[in-house]
């Protein structure tokens, strides 16, 4: 379904370019509002626990078509109010042709061209949170 090295290598350009932090979370089912369970899963991983509170969760539950994309305060402060519509937009538009790999990627792009401009690397930035693809089994 998804090429995960594709992904991750996605994420960590993204991360050579600003300090912010993006992960990807899928699972198959989301029996609540997907926004809900975007927190809980950013929550759980601890998305809330960087320096910057720039974290930004790509979350995807494949078998009921829902996805959802939540940044943390520190981006949400910076970024248009209409920023994470139109990343849902791109993401949306490559799910729909079930180009899903590419989806992710282009849009973890577009948000790091974002974020980028609001969290321009630094020197001696650390990776603090991993860019592995995590998974639910809801």
């Amino acid at each position: 379904m998804l090429d995960e090295s594709r992904i991750v290598a996605a994420i960590a350009e993204v991360e050579l370019k600003a300090t912010a932090e993006v992960r990807v979370h899928v699972e198959k089912r989301c029996s609540k509002d997907v926004m809900d369970r975007a927190a809980e899963v950013f929550a759980n991983l601890h998305m809330h626990q960087t320096r910057y509170r720039n974290g930004t969760l790509i979350y995807i539950a494949y078998e009921d078509h829902k996805f959802a994309i939540l940044g943390d305060a520190g981006i949400n402060a910076k970024v248009p109010m209409d920023f994470w519509n139109k990343e849902l937009e791109i993401l949306a538009k490559y799910f729909k042709k079930a180009a899903f790999t590419e989806g992710i990627c282009k849009t973890i792009e577009t948000i790091g061209n974002e974020l980028q401009q609001h969290f321009p690397f630094e020197s001696g930035d650390t990776n603090e949170l991993s860019n592995d693809i995590s998974y639910g089994d809801q």
